[in-house]
């Protein structure tokens, strides 16, 4: 499962409405090969299912996770920042054993 942060939950609903999103689409974050650190965060908006991917709600917002991303991101919270050192989306990651400075990259 991922958790949702209240701060993430209304930047992903404000995003949908300003992108025009649809309904029936919805968050897919995923794990890609890359990065400094050997693997890659990946967040966007998509409306389609595959039958591996798993979908999960919190908070109202559905995400979809395909099931190899899966065994890197159980128990992963989704937070976002707009502070002085940062703006975005980031991953709060139990599994990671290393992250690099940025955020968007991690090992296991």
């Amino acid at each position: 499962m991922i958790i949702v942060s209240d701060k993430a939950k209304e930047r992903i609903l404000e995003l949908k409405r300003e992108e025009g999103r649809s309904e029936n689409e919805n968050i897919r974050v995923s794990v890609k090969g890359g990065g400094c650190s050997g693997l890659m965060y990946d967040l966007g908006f998509d409306g389609k299912l595959a039958d591996s991917d798993q979908v999960f709600e919190d908070k109202g917002v559905k995400i979809i996770v395909d099931k190899k991303s899966l065994l890197y991101l159980a128990g992963t919270t989704l937070e976002f920042t707009d502070g002085l050192n940062g703006k975005g989306f980031q991953f709060v990651n139990p599994n990671a054993s290393r992250t690099c400075g940025c955020g968007e990259s991690f090992s296991i």
